[in-house]
């Protein structure tokens, strides 16, 4: 996809080397990639508009780490196949434990935990792109809650549908998936909004096929692709009212607090495995 922009008089997208607004022909300021000084992100060595997706990859990347080590260590798994029993340990989603013993809290777990390489690699790929361009489009306020509700929703809709452990981050990219789709269709009188629509409905087409490998939970990804949509759709960007943009800002802070929680109390619920 063409490295694009959002114009903050029209809220449409144009490509980024555009100097005036298409669609709305206003005089368009500077990227934030170009406003950030150098060196603001990590010195420099991360690009600006990726900088909140980087720390959800190195937290997904420690985790992987982790539960990799302790998998080598009981001979169980390792870095292909992460042991099961480690993965339900880290707090996989396991339907039982969330419906008769209260773990709500795996909900949010599962969406950190990746079952070998391949698997973190490819959500890896699909989140750095796909996060930087949610985030241009809604702000990172509204980034993190769809980020975070999309994939306890999936996680949910996961519960009902089997019984089988499941993990990744697959959910809240179907959910940031559909959030761009639901931008693209409060845009849809425009070319580019056509255009957008276009694009990642074939994300969304091309992830839900793939989801019908045996395996893969397709339940996971239709529950975080259906709140995504209804969430950006009722959202929409970032907006001059400051009491609507301060809320969003509290929910942000909410999200990241429930992660935090929630991972605290998978830390308390097991002994270390032996």
């Amino acid at each position: 996809m063409a490295n694009l922009r959002m114009c903050p008089h029209c809220r449409a997208f144009v490509d980024s080397s555009e100097r005036i607004c298409t669609e709305c022909h206003e005089p368009l300021g500077r990227t934030y990639a170009q406003r950030v000084t150098a060196g603001a992100a990590l010195a420099g060595l991360v690009p600006p508009t990726h900088f909140t997706t980087i720390i959800i990859l190195l937290i997904n990347g420690a985790l992987f780490t982790a539960t990799v080590l302790l998998s080598m260590q009981r001979s169980g798994g390792g870095v292909w196949a992460v042991n099961s029993e480690v993965l339900y340990y880290f707090g996989a989603k396991e339907s039982l434990s969330i419906l008769t013993q209260g773990q709500w809290w795996r909900l949010v777990t599962a969406g950190f935990l990746h079952g070998g390489l391949l698997h973190i690699l490819m959500n890896s790929w699909a989140l750095y792109d796909l996060g930087a361009q949610t985030e241009e489009a809604y702000g990172t306020a509204r980034f993190l809650v769809f980020y975070l509700a999309s994939s306890v929703a999936g996680f949910a809709a996961s519960t009902f549908w089997s019984r089988a452990l499941s993990i990744g981050a697959s959910a809240a990219l179907f959910g940031l998936i559909g959030a761009m789709i639901a931008f693209a269709q409060r845009h849809r009188g425009s070319l580019l909004g056509m255009a957008m629509r276009s694009v990642y409905t074939r994300w969304a087409v091309y992830g839900l096929l793939f989801s019908l490998i045996p395996g893969i939970d397709i339940a996971a990804h239709v529950g975080g692709l259906v709140s995504g949509f209804v969430l950006g759709y009722l959202a929409g960007p970032p907006g001059p009212n400051r009491a609507i943009e301060w809320f969003w800002k509290a929910a942000a802070v909410i999200a990241v607090l429930i992660v935090a929680v929630s991972f605290l109390l998978a830390w308390a619920s097991f002994q270390p495995l032996t």
